[in-house]
């Protein structure tokens, strides 16, 4: 299964068990980070996730993602260029966030008014 998180995390392992809040038991749990045409695994093993994380979750066709021209890199070599664009997505996020605020009359994230 391929799991995505809130936090834009994407995670590939074997779905063991889930409940009526969507949180999943993954097994063989790998995190995968991408950029270009290359991408990165890092070992989790088991991973227990809340349900309220769960952005999308999906079956992988073993068959299909073998066709994918992608490269198998080292997790060290990709790891800091994908910690940069995590940190230039968040400044991104926050200028787009400030306009919003500023200009538009939208509420901060996790401000008043955007309880349920």
């Amino acid at each position: 299964m391929l799991v995505v998180l809130r936090d834009g995390r994407k995670l590939h392992g074997v779905l063991r068990s889930y409940d009526q809040f969507a949180n999943l038991v993954l097994e063989d749990t790998v995190e995968r980070i991408y950029s270009g045409n290359a991408f990165a695994e890092k070992w989790c093993g088991l991973f227990l996730i809340r349900g309220e994380n769960v952005v999308l979750l999906g079956e992988i066709d073993l068959d299909q993602e073998d066709e994918v021209p992608l490269r198998q890199v080292d997790y060290n070599l990709l790891d800091s260029h994908h910690q940069q664009e995590i940190a230039n997505k968040k400044q991104r996020d926050e200028m787009k966030a400030k306009v919003l605020f500023e200009q538009k009359g939208f509420c901060k994230e996790g401000g008043e008014g955007d309880g349920y």
